[in-house]
């Protein structure tokens, strides 16, 4: 499994992230890998747009890419 090294992490930030994670019964490696793990399966914006590009039909009203957005969501 890969690792990520993060450096130069503000004093403060690592207070608060090792603090959260006391509170979640975690340790900071598990609390982190929780939280990037969520990151990564919530989509940006860009890709949100490059998805609702691929529905067939061309260009599409806020109400219709809204709900093509929940379709898609509801298929993962």
């Amino acid at each position: 499994m890969p690792n990520v090294l993060v450096r130069d992490l503000p004093d403060e930030v690592h207070r608060v992230l090792v603090h959260r994670a006391e509170r979640d019964g975690r340790s900071l490696q598990q609390y982190l890998t929780a939280l990037l793990t969520r990151a990564a399966a919530t989509p940006t914006l860009d890709e949100v747009f490059d998805r609702l590009a691929l529905v067939p039909g061309g260009s599409l009203s806020l109400a219709e890419a809204v709900e093509a957005l929940a379709e898609a969501r509801a298929e993962r």
